[in-house]
């Protein structure tokens, strides 16, 4: 990991492990959770705010004025709201998408849930992603969400990593696999 990514994880995992205990402590966690999605979906959808967040240009006091309109337009809870402006004015926006990441998984694991990240060879049906999510959740123990991706160069099967864990039964690595046997023996 590189440095710079590095130290954006560490504040962003600061920020959010602060945002996370006063939410719980003040049983706000339901609203701070959907100012998350919010600003994830908020991020995804606007190419300004994301040049707000990164761009030096801007100065701590536009930045802060700026991101509290967003806030208010977007009607976040005072506790994100705050952080939000706190973070303006330290310079640090830049972490917000990290930020959402460590909030995100703050939330899953106080849930206990964990989130599997499926690349299928082509889409599954959502009978189909019960039953991988039922799977898994036997193996873990914890409720399963599943993000799942399409590639087809998997020709056939899934890659799935949980946490630190991939399990790969693409067809794909299957014949890598026999691909490099076979350089083995001749």
């Amino acid at each position: 990991m590189s440095e710079p990514v590095s130290i954006s994880t560490g504040i962003a995992q600061r920020y959010a492990t602060a945002i996370f205990e006063l939410a719980k402590e003040g049983k706000k966690l339901k609203a701070v959770e959907a100012d998350v999605v919010a600003l994830d979906a908020a991020l995804a959808d606007s190419s300004d705010l994301v040049d707000l967040i990164n761009s030096p240009v801007y100065s701590r006091d536009e930045q802060a004025g700026v991101i509290a309109a967003v806030a208010k337009k977007m009607k976040l809870s005072p506790m994100v709201a705050n952080a939000l402006g706190l973070m303006a004015q330290k310079r640090r926006l830049f972490v917000l998408p990290q930020l959402l990441d460590a909030m995100r998984a703050l939330i899953a694991e106080d849930k206990g849930e964990i989130t599997a990240e499926v690349t299928a060879a082509k889409a599954m049906t959502k009978a189909q992603q019960d039953k991988l999510a039922k799977a898994l959740k036997a193996s873990t123990g914890k409720d399963v969400n599943i993000n799942l991706a399409v590639d087809e160069e998997l020709i056939g099967g899934l890659v799935v990593k949980v946490g630190s864990q991939m399990i790969d039964t693409s067809v794909k690595a299957k014949l890598d696999a026999l691909q490099n046997s076979m350089k083995e023996v001749g």
